[in-house]
């Protein structure tokens, strides 16, 4: 069950990134994409950490130099700079849950 919701809200994040980029919403999308993001977070495992953080630091600069193409340049960079906000959120979330399973294995090393 937290598989579908944690992919449904990776999938909501991604069309609302899209979206966002070429309607004008009046809602805080920065706020939702980072929760849905956070969300998102659940689904990845620790060998994710990886590609998730080089997905965040990638996208923005992949946006910069859609942002040069004409016509659609703005509305691109939109879409990376939204998406990079999702997938921080996923990030964080995987960060926070490595921390505590660190925590957690120093703990229980400490009984023994």
């Amino acid at each position: 069950m937290l598989n579908k919701v944690a992919g449904l809200a990776r999938a909501v994040g991604l069309i609302l990134a899209v979206v966002a980029a070429f309607v004008a919403i009046p809602a805080q999308v920065p706020l939702i994409l980072v929760v849905l993001g956070l969300i998102a977070g659940l689904i990845y495992t620790t060998e994710d950490i990886t590609r998730l953080a080089i997905t965040a630091i990638a996208l923005p600069v992949v946006g910069a130099a859609l942002g040069t193409i004409p016509q659609v340049g703005t509305q691109l960079t939109a879409v990376a700079a939204n998406a990079a906000l999702a997938v921080a959120g996923a990030l964080a979330t995987r960060v926070a849950i490595r921390l505590y399973e660190l925590v957690v294995g120093d703990v229980k090393g400490l009984a023994g």
